[in-house]
This record gives C-alpha cells, sequence and structure tokens, in this order.
C-alpha cells in the first residue's frame, strides 16, 4: 500500500502562512547577541536548592492538574495582596511556563472568525495562538511613542471577543499608566470583550510611577486572565514554570487545554517556584538594580548612533529604536549580523515594528558595549 503523502493539518498551516516569528541562526562564540530576552544571571541558589530537596523528598510523581497545592495557595496569596479580593480555589493555574499559560488562555477562549485585538507591534506569539485557534487578528497600531491610540482601540474592540496584551511591553519597553490601564478598562466593559493581561515583566518597571497591574483594577474583575511567569523575575527561564489567574469558569477551560496538551507542571520545580515567590524577594531586587544599570548604559550608547531614533524605554528589558535606513528591518538583522552583533528585527513582533530594532540589555554590560559599537559601525558602514 503506497503510503499517504503527509500534510500538516490546517491550524499548523496558518500559523505557517501568517507567522512572523524569526529563527535566527545560532550564534558563535564571536558573535554578540542582544536578541535574547532572557536574563543572563544564574537562577538563585537557593531555588535552585530547594528543587534538590524536592527531589530528595520524594517530589518525583504527578503534581495535582491544577498545581502543587502549596504553591497554588502561595499564587492565591499573592494575587489576592494584589487585588484585595480573596481568591477561592480553582481559580489559579500552574502552567508550564508563561507560553503555555498563553496557549491554555488563547485556545480555550477563542472560536474561528472570532476577531482578537492586538497592539501592533507586540509579542508575536499572540498572534500565532490565535490564528492556530481559527481566529482572526485585528492588530491595533500604536502611536509613535508605542503606548495606545485610545480611539484607535476603542473602534478595534468593537465586535472584538479579547484583547491580548503585555504590560510593561515587549518588545517596545513601555508601561502602561494607571490612566491607560483604566480607559481601557472602560472600553472592555463597554464592547464586552474579554482579556488577556500578560505581565511577565511587571518586576522590572523603571518609571517613578508605581505599576498598575489589571489585578488592581475593578474593571477587569470577572472578565480576565492574568498571565505570569518565574522566567524573568527569577532568571528560571529553563525550568518552565508560570500561572493563571482568574474566574473559575475561564481557569477551567484554560485548564482543559493545558492539561490535555502538557499534564502537571514538574512536581519539585514547583516547590523550587514556591521558595522563589516566597523566599527570594531579595534576589529580584539584586538584579533589578543590574538591569537599571545596563538599560543607562545601552540607552546612552543607542543615542550616540545618528541613524537611530529611541523611545525612551520605561520597562521590561528591551530598547527599540527606529533606523532611518530604507532597509527591511529582516535584511538589516542580517546585515547586522556579518558585523558581529545579533539583534532583533521590528517586523517580527507586527506590521508596525518595521524600521525597527529589539535589543535586550538583559546580556551582560560587556557585552551591551560592544555590541553598541558594532552596532554604530555597522550603521554607518550602510549609509
Amino acid at each position: 500500500m503506497t503510503p499517504r503523502l503527509f500534510t500538516s493539518s490546517e491550524a499548523v498551516l496558518r500559523v505557517e502562512r501568517s507567522s512572523m516569528r524569526v529563527q535566527q541562526p545560532a550564534s558563535s562564540a564571536d558573535m554578540i547577541s542582544l536578541a535574547m530576552g532572557e536574563p543572563d544571571f544564574d537562577t538563585p541558589p537557593r531555588i535552585i536548592q530547594a528543587a534538590v530537596d524536592a527531589l530528595q523528598n520524594g517530589f518525583t510523581h504527578y503534581a495535582p492538574l491544577l498545581g502543587d497545592k502549596a504553591l497554588c495557595q502561595a499564587l492565591a496569596e499573592e494575587v489576592s495582596a494584589q487585588s484585595g479580593n480573596p481568591v477561592k480555589a480553582g481559580e489559579v493555574l500552574v502552567t508550564h511556563g508563561g507560553t503555555a499559560g498563553l496557549a491554555a488562555a488563547i485556545l480555550s477562549i477563542v472560536n474561528p472568525g472570532d476577531r482578537v485585538v492586538i497592539p501592533d507591534p507586540t509579542y508575536s506569539l499572540y498572534a500565532d495562538l490565535v490564528n492556530m485557534a481559527g481566529g482572526i487578528c485585528v492588530p491595533m497600531p500604536c502611536r509613535s511613542d508605542l503606548h495606545w491610540d485610545s480611539e484607535r482601540l476603542d473602534k478595534a474592540l468593537e465586535g472584538a471577543k479579547l484583547f491580548v496584551f503585555c504590560n510593561p511591553g515587549n518588545p517596545t519597553g513601555i508601561v502602561h499608566s494607571r490612566e491607560e490601564i483604566e480607559a481601557l478598562g472602560k472600553l472592555v466593559n463597554r464592547h464586552d470583550t474579554l482579556v488577556i493581561a500578560d505581565e511577565a515583566y511587571s518586576d522590572l518597571v523603571f518609571t517613578d510611577r508605581p505599576f498598575t497591574s489589571v489585578l488592581q483594577r475593578p474593571a477587569f474583575a470577572g472578565r480576565t486572565l492574568f498571565c505570569q511567569t518565574f522566567s524573568k523575575s527569577y532568571a528560571m527561564t529553563g525550568w518552565r514554570v508560570g500561572y493563571l489567574a482568574g474566574p473559575a469558569e475561564m481557569i477551567a477551560a484554560a485548564a482543559r487545554v493545558h492539561n490535555t496538551v502538557n499534564g502537571s507542571v514538574n512536581s519539585a520545580v514547583q516547590r523550587a517556584a514556591l521558595v522563589a515567590l516566597t523566599e527570594c524577594k531579595d534576589d529580584v531586587k539584586r538584579m533589578y538594580d543590574v538591569y537599571r544599570e545596563r538599560r543607562l548604559l545601552m540607552m546612552q550608547g543607542l543615542e550616540t548612533i545618528p541613524e537611530l531614533t529611541l523611545n525612551k524605554p520605561e520597562g521590561a528589558f528591551y530598547c527599540f529604536p527606529s533606523y532611518s535606513l530604507p532597509i527591511p528591518a529582516i535584511d538589516m538583522v542580517a546585515l547586522l549580523r556579518e558585523q558581529g552583533i545579533a539583534v532583533r528585527p521590528g517586523s517580527e513582533f507586527g506590521l508596525a515594528g518595521e524600521g525597527h530594532l529589539r535589543l535586550s540589555y538583559a546580556a551582560s554590560s560587556e557585552a551591551i558595549s560592544e555590541g553598541i559599537r558594532r552596532l554604530k559601525r555597522g550603521l554607518a558602514s550602510l549609509k
């Protein structure tokens, strides 16, 4: 019998047709990479030790599908402290990193044909997941300062089932103010739109204003899934642990997807996450202080490059400068690699990101300084 010729599912083909995500070649030893959205810090030792202790104490079996009970309780207390409202059983789901949390959230909400509004530019995974679900992405171009255009957002939300955003922003580095978040709350209520709020970088805010989470604004209650991860704040990217919080019926739907695709999260990792959450605020502060210094170093370097214009980054660990040369971003990145510097093309994050580059200051100070030097040399050579 002749084997059937394999064809990917339509879900896969939709993502392949539409995805803007870029897989860059592996960087060689002499390449300076400012492309990765990953802390260069090692995971704090006490978190590592907590995983070792958990393994030695028998945490080698399946965990409950919603998450380790002690971790879920600690997360419920954390969310309750931020929102001022008690978090009940079944309102928290531990996930395989923020990525699986976003996947479970979007795939549990979006039906084929549903309109989903996403800012443009923004993290490209959102659009991939919406397309996988068969939804219709509605990009909402941001203003020149990379904040939302409220009138444009109001129009985009008309008839939309879902709005997905990150705050602080990847790739833009912007932080939405309390006024912006409150205005969004009014709009999603007016349009009866659900919300997924990705606050992965909420511990990395460098403005003089307190960070405003959706958890703190009553307008989002009952219609919002809050997505968080241990990856950024605690330098735990490889551990793959995050969580969702929200109304029980929304968490139950997300859990159905997560449990079907992923199953429960590694038991020992969840115990390590518990220690991170309850004992490692000083480690978060130590890394924050270093990021603050690196942010200034990168900003000062970029401001010396005449081909670039930089909106001051307010949070996360990214700069997102625009450049003046008439070269597509994907080609610009390839040309810069020839100069020994790896960055990400702004077009990866949406059509409005064209003409921009994303640089990460999660790299070492030495890498940032040398990377800026190579970037300046490379752009000058292209004029």
